[in-house]
């Protein structure tokens, strides 16, 4: 099938059967959001893989007894830093250099560049921006299952103090930002034969020649 067919077969899915989602295509998954574009390349968020049943229960009750976040093979949590620093920028810099091979010194004017904008922003306006990112790769995330044919509803109907209560993210500096649950429907959730609505092409589109 091609990248449109699977895009028109996926949706927000309401319910899941419980299938386990293969380990081969959750890593195809989570390689594909590690290969989408960020701003900078910084990819300034982390996602966490929730499988523990128990866990998976607590974070059901965290986002109004939604119940994907049980029937899911896995939960995916977006998480990112609470606040940016110039030595986030370092390590990314750092790494660059190592995988290119290159001197970290040739890259000192990108690193002063991404740091003046990381610090240029209050601790509030980089969980915006950082948030975007992981909302980048949220959708790459959603194409890559899509093209898998494994099921996934991407929410914010959470309560993300208690996320981050429930996962630990305060410890490692982090907030959650949104999670997607993957798995494979449910012959229960009625919304699956719902038709697809989305706006005609023509009015989303408009051409500037």
């Amino acid at each position: 099938m091609s990248i449109i067919d699977n895009l028109k077969w996926r949706y927000a899915t309401k319910r899941m059967n419980g299938s386990v989602v293969s380990d081969a295509d959750l890593a195809t998954i989570l390689e594909a959001i590690n290969l989408t574009a960020t701003s900078y390349g910084l990819q300034p968020f982390s996602v966490l893989v929730v499988t523990n049943s128990d866990i998976k229960t607590k974070l059901q009750a965290a986002a109004y007894g939604q119940p994907q976040l049980v029937e899911s093979s896995h939960v995916l949590v977006f998480a990112i830093p609470e606040k940016l620093t110039a030595a986030d920028v370092t390590t990314f810099i750092e790494h660059v250099a190592a995988v290119r091979s290159i001197p970290v010194e040739a890259l000192d004017g990108y690193k002063q560049m991404i740091v003046g904008t990381v610090e240029s922003l209050t601790a509030e306006q980089q969980q915006t921006w950082a948030a975007k990112q992981a909302y980048i790769a949220l959708g790459t995330a959603l194409t890559a299952a899509a093209e898998l044919k494994v099921d996934a509803c991407p929410m914010e109907g959470f309560s993300k103090e208690q996320f981050d209560e429930i996962l630990g993210l305060k410890a490692k500096g982090l907030t959650s930002a949104v999670i997607l649950p993957l798995g494979y429907r449910s012959e229960e959730d009625a919304t699956s034969q719902y038709i697809k609505v989305r706006k005609p092409i023509d009015t989303l589109v408009h051409y500037v020649k």
